[in-house]
């Protein structure tokens, strides 16, 4: 089941960043998955989007493949999912 609007509008605000960059790569996210986005990605880019700017962004440049306050989550394969769409060109 996909998101709803208000869920979806939520994420959204929620991904407007202090990083340009960050704000770019999650633009480009959500306009190409934001239609498909389930109940399980929302949760996921919640917990990413709850990361401070620089982890974040070390993420989704694929810096890092894991930072300590998501250590455990994003082993989980709906964790790499996500990122694997946020890390598309």
């Amino acid at each position: 089941m996909t998101l709803g609007n208000a869920e979806l509008y939520r994420l959204k605000s929620d991904a407007r960043r202090g990083l340009l960059e960050n704000d770019l790569i999650l633009q480009r996210f959500f306009e190409r998955y934001g239609a498909q986005l389930n109940a399980e990605d929302g949760k996921v880019l919640s917990q990413l989007l709850a990361l401070d700017d620089n982890d974040l962004m070390d993420l989704l440049i694929a810096r890092k493949d894991s930072v300590a306050p998501l250590e455990k989550e994003l082993q989980s394969d709906s964790f790499k999912a996500v990122l694997r769409k946020l890390r598309e060109k």
